[in-house]
């Protein structure tokens, strides 16, 4: 009984020993993020040419929204209410561009956007007077 007793210990301590090194990994793993994930506020083309397909394109790069049948931001976003001659229609259904900011977290290793958390139109001009954004825009027609 007492043999069974030093097992059933054992058991336990070598149980909490690994329960806590795998903690403590995971611990590890989240402080060697390079860069926190804050929110942050883009401004540039905001871009959906067919179902599933969005896109952030600002001076910084593009940032993937969501792409049909792959990466998919996780939540439901708000989109931007855009006005009469705001929105840029290139496709069926109303798909193709306008100008936007968005308020999200981003990944910078891969450019995804994690998360939206809000969402609001902007002149198409305010895009246009950026050298950079006005180049991308020809890609969208």
């Amino acid at each position: 009984m007492l043999r069974r007793l030093q097992q059933v210990g054992l058991l336990i301590v070598v149980a909490i020993i690994l329960a806590t090194l795998t903690f403590a990994e995971g611990l590890q793993l989240d402080s060697t993020r390079s860069e926190p994930l804050q929110t942050e506020t883009r401004c540039g083309w905001l871009s959906n040419p067919t179902p599933a397909n969005i896109w952030l394109n600002d001076r910084d790069g593009e940032w993937i929204i969501s792409i049909q049948g792959g990466y998919q931001v996780e939540e439901e976003w708000p989109w931007p209410d855009f006005k009469k001659g705001q929105w840029i229609v290139t496709n069926s259904g109303g798909h193709g561009y306008g100008c936007a900011c968005l308020q999200v977290r981003v990944d910078k290793s891969n450019n995804h956007v994690l998360e939206i958390r809000s969402a609001r139109p902007r002149p198409l001009a305010a895009c246009r007077k950026e050298l950079a954004l006005k180049k991308i825009e020809r890609t969208f027609r």
